[in-house]
């Protein structure tokens, strides 16, 4: 299962809520209050082909092009995926004698459960742990890829999309296992540059 935590995930970050995160994972309290100055007082304007607007507080999100931002998204996310128990789920694929259930880079994750009440639980976890932290799982950019049948799903009235494929970290991950189609994929690339 391939998910984005939030539509605009970077945007969505409480900043009182983060605070709160960052002390719970053990920074040292110096940093923090750097931190907090660092986004204190924040305002923007927004510029169109009308004028601009009126000036606004920025309570949420990171700032865009800071080299602090992944971290801190990093820091929320390394947050949800320990409160929902994902380091102690049962849930998971085997590989080389470890049980991995996640993958995460940036604001996508893919989840990774040999059933599909397995897979669902982890995804409940998830969802339920983001929506404490204030970021809300984006069910169009979820989809849920399966190495055999598997029954349709709705979160929150909205169907969860099942692929035969999907693209995470660059690379192509497909239902059956098979890597050629990626072995293609990339020399085409190649080809196009």
């Amino acid at each position: 299962m391939s998910m984005d935590v939030c539509t605009h995930a970077f945007d969505c970050v409480d900043h009182n809520k983060l605070w709160k995160i960052l002390q719970e994972m053990g920074i040292p309290d110096h940093l923090i209050c750097l931190l907090r100055n660092l986004y204190a007082g924040q305002e923007a304007t927004v510029r169109t082909g009308h004028g601009t607007t009126d000036w606004f507080q920025i309570g949420e999100g990171v700032r865009q092009g800071c080299i602090l931002s992944p971290c801190l998204f990093n820091l929320n996310a390394e947050y949800i995926k320990r409160n929902a128990g994902l380091e102690e789920a049962q849930a998971g694929i085997k590989i080389a004698g470890r049980n991995i259930n996640n993958l995460r880079y940036a604001d996508d994750t893919t989840l990774m459960a040999e059933s599909e009440e397995e897979l669902k639980s982890l995804l409940m976890k998830v969802k339920d742990e983001s929506e404490k932290v204030g970021l809300k799982l984006n069910i169009q950019k979820t989809k849920i890829m399966a190495s055999g049948p598997i029954t349709s799903w709705e979160i929150d009235g909205e169907t969860v999309e099942t692929v035969s494929d999907f693209i995470f970290g660059g690379s192509k991950n497909t239902a059956d296992g098979d890597c050629s189609h990626e072995i293609k994929r990339r020399l085409l690339l190649e080809i196009k540059l």
